[in-house]
């Protein structure tokens, strides 16, 4: 049987950038913040307990991780490696999660490892159509 995996006790602190809805709704755009932990999916757990813009940004379904109208996407045609987060760590559609201007999809997801002063942006931008 596996055993539980302690939480760390390391403390880091990032500068976290808000945009759209996500800005709108922490009434602010830059803010620090501390945690206990170094991981992306340490910081989002903690972050969202503290700030309520978790439904802005992380998507419960895949219906929600997508829009209307995207293409299908054949995987065999496309080059490259194409890669989604895990389901419960996707965002909605529109919305991303970056770290120092990278997707983190693009990096280890929500086991993205986090140092001092890295930015995290929560991006869910505003959308109009005319």
């Amino acid at each position: 049987m596996a055993q539980p995996q302690a939480r760390s006790t390391t403390e880091t602190t990032v500068d976290v950038r808000a945009t759209g809805h996500v800005r709108d709704a922490l009434g602010k755009s830059q803010l620090t913040y501390t945690f206990e932990g170094d991981t992306l999916r340490e910081f989002v757990e903690e972050f969202f307990a503290e700030y309520d813009v978790r439904d802005l940004v992380i998507a419960e379904t895949e219906a929600d991780s997508t829009t209307r109208g995207w293409a299908p996407i054949d995987a065999a045609d496309v080059p490259g490696h194409l890669r989604k987060n895990p389901d419960g760590e996707r965002t909605r559609a529109y919305a991303r999660i970056l770290i120092n201007g990278q997707f983190n999809e693009n990096l280890d997801g929500f086991d993205t490892e986090l140092q001092d002063g890295d930015r995290v942006a929560l991006v869910y931008p505003f959308l109009f159509c005319l």
